[in-house]
């Protein structure tokens, strides 16, 4: 063989693949930066605050009884509302849909405020069934009426889901307003970590068995996403799915209500900004989806915390802000790909 062919033959031979280490490590060492972020984060929440943990004598106790319930609390209900709001979106084929956006809230907010009225003292555990089953109702009633409404525009959905929203959450106040516990609405609603002390954040951990869930059903609610006709002919049990994912929903959304108040936009701003960098595969973004909404609550509460010290503002406030501004931003997205 001449000098010339040798290096012809060179040049048609398809270049060697990158050997397995290599590949396993490309699409591993992302992650173990997410999670080398989250620790960073968590540490962080442990030791911002007013309170003098190292200086105060009893400094470590309260370490125990307020600072690490309330970063658990954190971590759960950020990567829960975040994962919920994907299944959502996923399940109705918009962007624009999470927990806020659909009313599920509100529906949790009015169980919650009805099974104190008729059940005075109930516990947490109660309150928390309460919210749970309003939260199911609400939410299979939303996706009822996108099944039987047509809508030309996905910016309608959230919309109709806003408002009714509205109305859910104007008899929830009208029956506050009776029984004189609209103080006590206006708290749950605030969206607050202050409250979350060693024995009332231990419900949270219902949604942890959610989110196992979510990552074992990933490649199922993937395939509901492309619709009913899709997925009924790869034989998919769609009503079933549907079902599984809308108890999901109303699961999450019913315990962090009870347990910390109302986190808007979390689950609508998370799944978008994954879906931009990473595109729509689910079972890849869980964990990023999870890590970013941890992210995301925990700085906002980082800011909550800081920015009039020694008081505190609901991080709700700092996150409805941060959300407003990203769904703005793609709405404009949006309308300038559709032209």
């Amino acid at each position: 063989m001449t000098v010339a062919q040798s290096s012809a033959s060179d040049e048609a031979s398809p270049p060697l693949a990158p050997p397995p280490q290599a590949s396993w490590w490309r699409t591993t060492w992302p992650i173990l930066i997410g999670i080398g972020i989250t620790l960073a984060l968590i540490i962080a929440s442990l030791f911002i605050g007013v309170y003098d943990i190292r200086g105060a004598e009893d400094g470590w106790k309260m370490f125990g009884i307020t600072r690490v319930p309330r970063t658990i609390a954190l971590a759960l209900a950020g990567a829960a509302m975040a994962m919920c709001g994907l299944v959502m979106q996923l399940l109705t084929q918009n962007k624009f849909v999470e927990p806020t956006t659909t009313g599920t809230t509100e529906w949790a907010g009015l169980g919650l405020i009805l099974t104190m009225v008729m059940i005075p003292g109930a516990s947490l555990l109660t309150r928390m069934v309460g919210a749970i089953i309003f939260a199911l109702v609400g939410t299979i009633v939303f996706f009822l009426f996108l099944q039987r409404v047509t809508l030309k525009s996905s910016l309608i959905v959230p919309i109709v889901g806003i408002m009714l929203g509205a109305v859910v959450g104007s008899v929830s106040s009208y029956v506050a307003l009776k029984t004189d516990m609209l103080q006590q609405l206006g708290i749950w609603f605030a969206g607050s970590f202050t409250g979350v002390v060693r024995g009332r954040y231990e419900l949270l951990f219902i949604v942890l068995i959610v989110l196992v869930l979510i990552f074992i059903a990933a490649d199922r609610f993937t395939v509901a996403g492309l619709g009913k006709d899709i997925a009924t002919n790869v034989g998919l049990n769609y009503r079933r799915v549907l079902f599984l994912g809308i108890l999901m929903i109303a699961v999450v959304s019913g315990v962090v209500t009870v347990v910390v108040g109302n986190l808007p936009f979390l689950g609508l701003i998370v799944p978008n900004i994954v879906s931009m960098f990473r595109g729509d595969n689910l079972r890849s973004n869980l964990p990023w989806v999870a890590m970013l909404g941890m992210w995301i609550l925990i700085i906002c509460d980082i800011i909550a915390r800081t920015v009039i010290m020694p008081f505190e503002v609901p991080v709700s406030l700092i996150l409805g802000i941060l959300g407003a501004i990203v769904f703005v931003f793609l709405l404009v997205r949006s309308r300038r790909y559709a032209r």
